[in-house]
């Protein structure tokens, strides 16, 4: 059965704007909690560069405590958060406790063997999200959470809080667009933790065949869903900074497109661009660089919209926001071979292309998802470990 831990949880250093006068602190700093439940197990981990109980790694923390460590779990970008979206992530060692490192993102299942789970009794799990659907993390969250039944092993989810946490926007999937970067009925912008998250595949009953994880949540202290918490390490190559994670919701969905977010430069998912777009006065050339090796338009010089300067205000304001592909729809004129079949597993419903097409605004496409939204937010109501 599931058990949850509801208590307060210690965090480093967490850098929060307004209501919370107190830091922000997470579930790996909280060992009077979760320390007596790895004591005399073999413990598996899933986490990455994101991991830090204060100024140490959660995996290092672990094995100075004498914990038993047998292995460590690596999500999309691997254990450091180096690689490229989707790359093949090998098996490794980590250099610095020797503790053998078991890659999920690029093995196709992205579920482990039954090799693997023989070898430990406990997972814990520990990655900072982002809030989006098709952010990969809740998904690799959702597939252990079912392994983990499958094999009789309980699971430990450490919370962080979601730097999109404050809204709830954006159509909920379509299930028959289900796919890796959309795996729950879920909204784009779910707004909550990876542990209420967790709660709600449970009581919802969304593993396969009902299943249900052997689960407790060790939750944030001095969080609420209004609190602004800039994250203090990048959580993937491509989001190097807060403004980048507050636009990312809307500007992926470039990833559907010939367009380029800028995927190859410094400023990742704050512009785009494309060779034909007209009149802009601003270009960029995307290159090859470590975490985008082979960005979309290579070497090619985009014209497009610089992004960088607009408010954060603003893009709270906006929410999940259509105007950019729809202003990069108009410029770029080539009708449907402006969206590849990515779009559709990105926004998870067949309307929002067409009305595109058919010259539909932002604010009008948006009435269709309106009232899914306010349903979804009285859906996870029960499931929620912090204040609206």
């Amino acid at each position: 059965m599931k058990k949850y831990i509801l208590l307060p949880i210690l965090f480093f250093t967490a850098f929060i704007f307004a209501q919370n006068e107190a830091p922000v602190k997470v579930g790996a700093e909280r060992t009077d909690i979760y320390f007596p439940l790895l004591k005399g197990k073999r413990v598996a981990l899933m986490t990455n560069q994101t991991g830090m109980a204060g100024d140490e790694h959660l995996v290092d923390m672990l094995v100075r405590n004498h914990l038993n460590v047998v292995g460590i779990f690596s999500p999309e970008h691997g254990f450091r958060g180096t690689a490229d979206a989707g790359e093949h992530v090998s098996n490794s060692i980590d250099e610095k406790t020797g503790v053998p490192i078991w890659s999920l993102f690029g093995s196709g299942t992205r579920k482990p063997s039954p090799e693997t789970m023989a070898q430990f009794d406990v997972l814990l799990f520990d990655l900072q999200d982002v809030g989006l659907r098709f952010y990969t993390y809740y998904v690799t969250m959702a597939q252990l959470m079912d392994v983990c039944t499958e094999y009789g092993k309980k699971m430990i989810v450490l919370d962080r809080p979601n730097p999109n946490g404050f809204y709830v926007d954006g159509p909920i999937l379509d299930m028959k667009h289900k796919s890796g970067v959309g795996w729950l009925p879920i909204p784009v912008v779910h707004g909550m933790t990876l542990a209420e998250l967790a709660l709600m595949i449970n009581g919802e009953k969304w593993l396969p065949e009902g299943r249900v994880c052997d689960l407790t949540v060790v939750p944030c202290e001095n969080y609420t869903h209004q609190t602004r918490y800039v994250l203090p390490i990048a959580p993937s190559p491509n989001l190097p900074n807060i403004h980048s994670i507050y636009l990312y919701p809307s500007t992926c969905l470039f990833e559907g497109t010939v367009m380029s977010l800028g995927r190859g430069t410094s400023f990742p998912f704050e512009v785009y661009g494309h060779p034909e777009y007209k009149e802009a006065d601003f270009s960029f050339t995307p290159r090859s660089v470590p975490g985008a090796k082979n960005p979309p338009l290579l070497d090619k010089k985009c014209y497009g919209v610089d992004l960088r300067n607009i408010p954060n205000e603003q893009i709270w304001k906006n929410g999940f926001d259509l105007s950019h592909v729809i202003d990069a729809y108009n410029s770029l004129n080539m009708g449907e071979k402006f969206f590849s079949s990515f779009f559709e597993k990105l926004v998870g419903v067949d309307y929002i292309r067409k009305d595109i097409i058919t010259g539909k605004s932002a604010e009008e496409i948006r009435k269709k998802w309106s009232c899914d939204v306010e349903k979804f937010k009285v859906r996870r109501k029960p499931y929620l470990l912090y204040a609206e």
